[in-house]
């Protein structure tokens, strides 16, 4: 862990860091390259008293609203909680027939909400790191 001022930042060194020791970024130049350049480019700013500069991408408002559904929605699922339960919980009461139920378009909602969760608690948030971009 490398503090500066009250940010935490977690770096992986070789050897134990030394305070005024002068250190190079390894970077492979694979697919995540440019990420990892970014990345170093932020932790260099932060290093020398600078902002840090913009994030590598921004997920758009209704991205981040569905990947917080998303995993609200596996958490209850790992919990024991039933699809309409956790319906319930994301869309209100309200909203959730008692009769139709099973067509309903929320319950069908809710079940691909629990897998998105599932498949992003499985490894999917590395897709986050690596959006795709419009420039390739």
């Amino acid at each position: 862990m490398l503090h500066i001022g009250s940010v935490e930042h977690r770096i992986w060194s070789k050897q134990p860091l030394t305070a005024g020791a002068h250190y190079a970024a390894e970077l492979p130049l694979d697919r995540d390259f440019e990420a990892r350049a970014h990345a170093a480019t932020r932790l260099w700013r932060a290093m020398n008293g600078r902002a840090a500069g913009p994030a590598f991408h921004r997920l758009s408002k209704q991205r981040r609203e569905r990947l917080c559904a998303a995993l609200r929605a596996v958490a209850a699922y790992f919990a024991g909680a039933t699809y309409r339960s956790i319906a319930e919980a994301l869309f209100g009461k309200k909203r959730i027939p008692d009769r139709v139920w099973k067509t309903h378009d929320l319950r069908s909602r809710t079940i691909r909400l629990v897998q998105s969760g599932l498949a992003f608690v499985r490894g999917g948030y590395r897709k986050l790191l690596r959006l795709e971009r419009r420039d390739e």
